[in-house]
């Protein structure tokens, strides 16, 4: 695992621009080229001297000898709580994040694996069947005739064969240590975090090391028996869908771990009301995988992708966004008004729920001149404690049965008639 020495260092915190600072083009090019969202300003006075303004996204980015650090608001605890209970990582609501100093999201990522893998490891490595193909001189499994005859028409051996190997080579343990190796790529200054690293790479010795493309990791289904790898597997997929790709430009290599604040939130967001009004994944939608096909023109070339939707069947009873921002309710932007106006305009609902990451507590509705239509917009503080967080996940749980409500009362029945176009 290596260690910060010799690099040059530089900390951002999210949504506030930075001192002037003294990058090569180089440097310039890697960093926005890894972080699009940052903005870099060049100073007119000087050469070289630019002010950077990230957004959302928070992590490290590492170019060359150079270190940038993206701070959250948040407390760092907070953020990998967040980002873990959107990837299902526990059934109940409580935090067991302790990082004492650990001064970067990275490292306390790596705090956090460690401690999950020493629970999760301490009945020994997981075990389980994994199918196997090979060529063997005797049979074990069941021959598979096709590739027998393909590869060796007029031989009788070796055969070819297909088996289960019940081993501890399997989906949950590689993940672990794909994200070992990962994190062990990064610049640790914190020797806790080096130490937990390196004893999992040593527990995971004879696990195969894969490695997993950030967009393709791989879901681990969950039972009795793998039950209590619940943690350290959805700590481990996110470590590998955080990392960064790895960019050159020229002799520079510009690696790291980003989360998109954007995406942790309404992850929580919608995972958390999952859990309080007690319904699935296919009901309350989020992502492409469940949510059917919704347009705003008659036509179905307006495509429309709510981040809260709620459906019975083919018919939308709830819609709502989530936005990560901090706003005065009484002051929200037109921009989010609008779109949430389209989506309850094409899903012909009485009323749509806009959902801000902290702002006033007070929800603030207001009705739409001439077509009937109530936006309510409503904020949750994410930085108060786990059990008042999710009762503010709780009464916003309750506009939703509300909006729902109004919606069934007065719509079901009628709503396949009115031009909404929905598809596989």
């Amino acid at each position: 695992m290596r260690e910060a020495a010799g690099t040059r260092r530089i900390e951002l915190n999210e949504w506030a621009e930075s001192e002037p600072l003294r990058l090569s083009v180089t440097e310039r090019d890697a960093l926005t080229g890894a972080v699009p969202s940052l903005s870099a300003d060049a100073d007119l006075a000087e050469s070289d001297v630019y002010r950077l303004k990230p957004e959302s996204v928070i992590g490290a980015i590492e170019i060359g000898d150079l270190s940038v650090i993206i701070r959250p608001k948040l407390d760092i605890s907070r953020v990998i709580y967040l980002a873990t209970y959107a990837m299902g990582a526990y059934r109940h609501r409580d935090a067991r994040f302790d990082f004492g100093t650990a001064p970067t999201l990275v490292e306390a990522l790596a705090l956090a694996l460690a401690s999950a893998a020493r629970r999760a490891f301490a009945r020994g490595l997981l075990h389980g069947y994994r199918s196997e193909q090979d060529a063997l001189r005797t049979v074990r499994g069941r021959i598979d005739m096709a590739e027998q005859l393909r590869r060796r028409f007029d031989g009788l051996v070796p055969v070819e064969v297909r088996y289960d190997d019940f081993t501890d080579d399997i989906l949950p343990n590689r993940l672990a240590k794909a994200a070992v190796a990962a994190l062990g790529r990064m610049r640790l200054a914190d020797r806790r975090s080096r130490d937990g690293l390196r004893w999992m790479d040593a527990t995971l010795a004879n696990i195969s090391l894969v490695r997993f493309e950030p967009r393709e990791v791989p879901e681990v289904a969950f039972d009795r028996l793998n039950e209590h790898y619940r943690e350290v597997v959805s700590l481990s997929r996110l470590i590998l869908r955080c990392e960064a790709l790895e960019l050159t430009r020229g002799a520079e290599r510009a690696s790291g771990f980003l989360i998109d604040m954007n995406d942790v939130f309404q992850g929580f967001v919608t995972r958390a009301l999952r859990d309080s009004l007690r319904v699935s994944e296919s009901t309350l939608c989020s992502d492409d995988r469940h949510l059917p096909r919704v347009h705003l023109d008659t036509g179905g070339r307006l495509r429309l992708k709510p981040d809260l939707s709620w459906w019975d069947g083919r018919v939308c009873t709830f819609v709502g966004d989530a936005k990560y921002k901090r706003i005065d309710t009484k002051a929200v932007p037109n921009a989010d008004l609008y779109q949430l106006l389209a989506y309850v305009t094409a899903l012909n609902l009485p009323g749509g729920l806009l959902v801000y990451a902290k702002g006033e507590t007070e929800p603030v509705g207001h009705v739409v001149r001439h077509a009937n239509r109530r936006l309510e917009v409503v904020a949750v503080d994410l930085a108060g404690s786990i059990d008042d967080l999710h009762a503010a996940i709780d009464r916003l749980a309750e506009r939703v049965r509300l909006l729902r409500a109004e919606a069934t009362g007065d719509l079901l029945g009628s709503r396949l008639d009115d031009g909404l176009v929905l598809g596989a």
